[in-house]
Formats: structure tokens, sequence, C-alpha cells
């Protein structure tokens, strides 16, 4: 084994959910404590990945934030996955782009639910909308759009957004697209057998990684099959309790600056 390869079987991969993780939701502001540890992690040779339901255009302030230039990231709860890199305009080259056909959706959303709000992400820019959104709900730009039209182009992501949304859950899986409810009237939809985990597979196989060399911190339920896909599950200490079942250890809260913590006490089944 030469040294590049101890290197690379000595190298660990933390997952890092953002918001209620690393920044309150809508936010970009990361606690300095934060900050520290991920560069202590980084700069012990290990890699971070951030993995958030945040678009594309919502992860890269977070990037700036943290130093990562040179990382990889996974959006839209898997749907997008991009290396970032600083020697390019955009700061950043697409790796995979899972897209599928709104259509069905918006036709369905809008047949039980007439005042239901619809955006459907456009990458790298912002959403469709046929209704603006409140600021600080979707990231990046907004454009108004017909209903009808806004089914015709394939996305990687839709948000339904309004009361007796959580009512389209079980029909969007049933039609076999992926659906998630964060909040009781916000439903996220993507392709089929998506989630953060997915893409943090084909990325770790990338990187070379040793799977029982990963960590993930986060809070959400968008975060349960990451968590279950790590070695080392962590879940933020204001977790639900579904969440904090399916890890393997908690932390403490966002104000406790938990994800500092969990990085900073590295399980010693993960130490070289």
């Amino acid at each position: 084994m030469n040294h590049q390869d101890t290197l690379q079987n000595r190298t660990m991969l933390a997952a890092l959910d953002i918001d209620g993780t690393l920044a309150q939701p809508g936010t970009t502001q990361i606690a300095p404590t934060v900050k520290v540890a991920v560069a202590r992690f980084r700069a012990d040779g290990h890699r971070v990945v951030l993995a958030t339901g945040r678009s594309l255009v919502g992860v890269l302030p977070i990037a700036v934030e943290l130093g990562l230039t040179d990382e990889w990231v996974i959006s839209s709860n898997g749907a997008i996955t991009a290396r970032l890199d600083s020697r390019v305009p955009r700061g950043y080259e697409l790796e995979e782009v899972r897209n599928f056909d709104p259509g069905p959706v918006v036709r369905l959303a809008r047949a039980m639910l007439p005042g239901v709000r619809v955006g459907a992400e456009r990458v790298g820019w912002g959403y469709d909308v046929t209704h603006l959104f409140p600021a600080g709900q979707l990231n990046g730009a907004q454009q108004i759009v017909p209903a009808d039209s806004l089914g015709e182009r394939s996305t990687t992501r839709l948000v339904l957004r309004g009361p007796g949304v959580s009512g389209l859950v079980d029909p969007v899986r049933a039609a076999g697209l992926t659906a998630l409810l964060p909040e009781p009237d916000w439903v996220d939809v993507t392709a089929p057998g998506l989630s953060k985990a997915t893409a943090l597979e084909k990325v770790r196989a990338n990187l070379g990684v040793d799977p029982l060399r990963t960590l993930a911190i986060g809070d959400g339920e968008n975060d349960l099959e990451m968590l279950r896909w790590a070695a080392r599950g962590v879940a933020m200490g204001h977790a639900s309790a579904v969440v904090r079942a399916a890890a393997d250890e908690v932390t403490g809260t966002l104000d406790e600056h938990g994800a500092a913590s969990a990085l900073n006490a590295i399980p010693a089944a993960l130490m070289p």
C-alpha cells in the first residue's frame, strides 16, 4: 500500500445538513464555533459534504461562510450533486442532476387544492412559481408563470405549499415519486428513489472513503436516510423523537453549537 492509499484510507467524510444544523432556517449566518470545527476537521485531511433540502443557489452562500471551495455539495434533497470549484465563473460544476416530469403532480395538486402555491426549481437560478412565496422560503429568484406551463418543463424539485397539502403526500408517493413533508403545509417532491443518502453514497464512492469512516449530522426528517447511511449518525438535540431514534447519538441543539461538538468529538470508531 502506497502513501496515497494510506492517506485515503484514513480520510473521513462528514455529511452536514444546513437548516437547523449549521444555521437557522433561511439564513446564512453560522456560529464561529461551528466554522472553526469545520475548518479543523478539513485541516486534518477529512472531507465535508453539505447535504441539504435547499436549492443549489441556497447552498453556495453557506459554502462561502465555511470556506469550502473544492468540496462536494448535495442540494434539493439529493436531486443535485455539484463539485465546488472556485476557478470557474459560477463557482461549481454540476455532477448529477435528477429531473422528473412535474405535470401530473401539478394537475393533481390544483385539482385537490385549487389555491395551492406551487414552485418548480430552475437549477442555479431559482423557481418558477404560480404565486410568489414569502421572502426566505425559497432560494434564489422567483418568476410567476401560468400554472399550466409550470408542468411542461422537467424539474429537480417541486414545492407545494398551503393548508391541506399533507394530503398530497400519499398520492404523490403512489405515483412513484419521492415526497417529503418538512412542515404540515409544505411538501417537497423529487424524482423516484432519491434522498440525501443516495447522493452521498455516490460521492463517498467517488472520493474513495471507507463506508465505516462516514459521519452525518442532521435534525430533520429529510435527514433520516442520511443518518442511517452513515457509520455514525448524529441528531441535533432539538430534533424530533423520530430523528433522534434514527441516530447513533444526539449532540447539542443549534443554539448550543451541536454540530461543532460532534465534529470535535469524532467517535473512536471513526478515528485512525
